[in-house]
């Protein structure tokens, strides 16, 4: 069996096992279920610390896991990134109190507080920087008002809380990160059900992010219309009973449809219609 981690918790936890769900693998029912095997897709799942997954995913115990690219490259593990999921996302930043440092190249001397040493403590050597760094387990932006840390190194959403305890946000964000796909470095490419695993995962991607459309239109407009719904490869096109017109089918960006709509019923287009894609393969 494939043997999968997944997290047990945190803002990773559901949307993972929604995505599982949405590409056909069982899922567990309960977050005291620590293992679930799916024994008609052929799969084991493990419900883990986030934290934890690269290191279990390196020693390969487990073939592949679902984990945040700011723990993977915290824990130093020797694993890699195989596919980007699209959820879970954010920024790492360096914040300060106003007039302490414009910048990390400000930092000689100081002491930088953070939940991901690894990720602080790399970025500081590639850039020659001279800092000390200290680890702490959440609500890092306390460290300065306590003199633990002239700095922080945190995850940045809306900056509120980093305002609100009288800090900014300075410097060019240290990392970008989102739920990924990971499997141990060097492993095969070519294995077939990782493989099918990841076609299953991006078949929800694209699923997500894109709607079928449909609608009529007339044959003189039909170059237009396409234009406007070209499809991934072309469209579908089928003659109407009615002389003169035809059935169009197409597959649109799900951001885009409502204006794709207005610009074809500006075109004469009607029984314009939009329906969700639950799975695919491209």
């Amino acid at each position: 069996m494939l043997r999968i981690a997944v997290p047990n918790k945190g803002s990773l936890s559901g949307p993972a096992s929604a995505m599982l769900h949405e590409a056909g693998y069982q899922q567990r029912k309960e977050s005291k279920e620590l293992v679930l095997v799916d024994p008609v897709n052929e799969v084991e799942f493990f419900y883990l610390r986030p934290r934890d997954i690269a290191i279990y995913v390196s020693s390969g115990k487990l073939d592949i896991g679902i984990t945040g690219r700011d723990l993977l490259l915290d824990s130093g593990a020797n694993a890699e990134e195989i596919l980007q999921l699209g959820f879970a996302r954010s920024t790492f930043r360096y914040a300060t109190r106003p007039g302490t440092a414009a910048g990390p190249a400000d930092f000689g001397g100081m002491t930088i507080a953070t939940s991901y040493e690894g990720i602080v403590a790399k970025h500081l050597a590639d850039q020659g920087i001279d800092a000390s760094v200290v680890h702490l387990d959440g609500a890092v932006e306390t460290a300065v008002e306590l003199g633990v840390a002239q700095v922080i190194a945190d995850v940045v959403e809306t900056g509120t809380s980093l305002r609100n305890a009288g800090l900014e946000v300075i410097g060019e964000p240290i990392l970008t990160s989102e739920a990924v796909v990971i499997r141990r470095t060097g492993a095969p490419d070519d294995d077939p059900k990782v493989q099918q695993f990841l076609r299953r995962l991006q078949g929800v991607l694209v699923a997500r992010s894109y709607v079928m459309m449909d609608y009529d239109c007339r044959v003189e407009h039909l170059e237009r219309a396409v234009s406007l719904t070209p499809g991934l490869e072309s469209p579908t096109v089928s003659p109407l009973h009615h002389e003169g017109w035809v059935a169009v089918r197409a597959m649109v960006p799900a951001r885009e449809a409502q204006r794709i709509m207005d610009d074809l019923y500006a075109l004469g287009a009607r029984a314009i219609l939009t329906t969700e894609i639950h799975a695919c393969r491209l």
